[in-house]
């Protein structure tokens, strides 16, 4: 273990740090078919899963690389950020680290079983949201009598009955941030030994949202290991110590949250702006008129 030298000239230790996730210069590729004639008839899919393997255009499947060379380190008790535009990879390398995803390239190791939390994480629309908390809970590995005496804190967390008495009401008569506070509030009932979060903090009011910040404060004291992706700037400030900057599938800068989302907000024209934005042009100044 290595250790460092303090200002009166002691041996202090260092504490170790336990990885977690190790992402190992990893490619994602998706393969969009139907490119070429008959796209989108099962005849034509059929045909080309039968045919030998040609390039990319002669068989009518397009390559979108999604994620390049990305390689990085999380550590036990890490809260990290991700970043980037639209379309820069967040979502499709949260996927690969949970295993949802293929790689193309390169290898991704975890220490536990990571948990992939996102807004469109599916729920039963037709059963109620007490039948969902019970289902859920037990899809993460939570006893009957863990979910049944986290229930009551699990609707508390989601503020689902604020408004009236909603959670026995099916899922279907929700609006989209009350399915997603619910989700989000049925994945914090369980500490995780690496927690996904895409998005999850864009929703519901800010006292939900401090809730979720400090839940996920807490994940981290249990020495988890949360990745949080989030286009609000604030949310990854209140929330992370780390943050990694994804562009266009590559990893552009990885370092402490201040020093990336300062070149970040350089990039972006702004805090919480997700595309540069070009200056106006200057308008034209009006003809002198002359005089009568």
């Amino acid at each position: 273990m290595a250790d460092l030298t303090g200002r009166t000239g002691e041996r202090v230790p260092t504490v170790p740090t336990v990885p977690t996730v190790v992402v190992d210069g990893i490619d994602v590729v998706y393969r969009v078919g139907g490119t070429g004639a008959g796209r989108g008839s099962a005849t034509a899919a059929l045909h080309r899963m039968l045919r030998r393997p040609k390039t990319g255009k002669a068989s009518g499947v397009r390559r979108v690389h999604a994620v390049r060379d990305v390689s990085f380190v999380a550590h036990r008790g890490e809260a990290i950020g991700l970043i980037g535009t639209n379309g820069s990879g967040k979502s499709t390398l949260l996927k690969a680290v949970a295993g949802l995803l293929p790689v193309e390239r390169g290898r991704i190791y975890t220490d536990g079983r990571p948990s992939l939390l996102g807004v469109n994480a599916a729920l039963m629309n037709d059963l109620t949201g007490e039948r969902n908390v019970h289902l859920g809970g037990l899809a993460m590995g939570m006893s009957r009598a863990q979910v049944k005496e986290g229930y009551q804190e699990i609707v508390d967390f989601s503020g689902i009955n604020e408004k009236g008495d909603f959670i026995t009401l099916p899922m279907r008569t929700y609006s989209s941030g009350m399915a997603a506070r619910l989700r989000f509030s049925i994945a914090a009932a369980k500490d995780h030994d690496v927690l996904l979060v895409d998005e999850a903090l864009a929703t519901g009011d800010r006292s939900f949202q401090k809730r979720s910040e400090r839940r996920i404060r807490e994940l981290r004291e249990r020495a988890g290991t949360v990745f949080l992706v989030s286009h609000s700037n604030k949310s990854i400030r209140d929330t992370c110590e780390r943050v990694l900057w994804l562009e266009h599938g590559e990893l552009r800068m990885d370092g402490p949250t201040e020093d990336v989302l300062k070149e970040y907000e350089r990039f972006t024209g702004g805090p919480d702006r997700t595309a540069p934005r070009p200056k106006p042009a200057p308008r034209p100044k009006a003809a002198p008129t002359a005089s009568p």
